[in-house]
């Protein structure tokens, strides 16, 4: 059983998600773990300088697996980052899908993982089979809905807990983190790919 708080920093944006308005953009840190101690760690983005990021003294670790397409059902509580089309429809980068009873960073707003790209976290309605393997949902979420189609070549992972111990130096991880008062970094949980893959979202 996977607890709430163990993923919750992870994937929780800024206060007014469930008001029906889009949330700001999260912050988020990712690289290949370059030191690690009780109280930090710091990270090699894929441009720039390391990144050094104090970690909550609760800090947790979530795990990526990898599942198949039919992981994704009606009823499930995914996350996709997702690249909007002319026709308002997204098309999913990577997909999420989070624990049984688990719902975190709820809505439709702006990400990084590609220009342009959007995240969108939901439950999934309908799923209906696409071309070529691909699958078309739809995601709702407190202020809106939307038709996403996600192809058969994307990561498709399901969230589940981890240990401290598999967070170590060359390791690719993910982090949300917020802006302490005194500018730091700070993380309260690490997501990171099984057997040292890396997070795809």
């Amino acid at each position: 059983m996977i607890r709430l708080s163990t993923l919750a920093v992870a994937f929780t944006v800024a206060a007014g998600v469930a008001q029906a308005q889009a949330p700001a953009a999260p912050n988020v840190v990712r690289g290949v773990v370059t030191a690690l101690d009780a109280s930090s760690i710091s990270v090699k983005p894929a441009k720039g300088p390391v990144q050094k990021v104090g970690l909550t003294p609760s800090w947790s670790v979530a795990v990526m697996k990898p599942v198949e397409m039919d992981a994704i059902k009606p009823g499930s509580f995914i996350g996709t980052a997702e690249v909007p089309g002319k026709d308002g429809k997204g098309r999913s980068l990577e997909v999420h899908v989070f624990p049984p009873g688990v719902k975190m960073g709820e809505g439709h707003y702006a990400w990084d993982l590609k220009k342009g790209s959007m995240m969108t976290n939901g439950t999934v309605g309908t799923v209906v089979a696409g071309k070529k393997g691909s699958r078309q949902m739809e995601v709702s979420y407190s202020y809106g809905k939307r038709m996403i189609t996600v192809p058969a070549n994307v990561p498709i992972v399901q969230i589940a807990g981890g240990t401290r111990a598999q967070v170590k130096p060359g390791i690719p991880v993910f982090m949300v983190v917020q802006k302490a008062a005194n500018g730091q970094l700070v993380a309260g949980s690490i997501s990171i790919g099984e057997n040292g893959a890396k997070p795809p979202m």
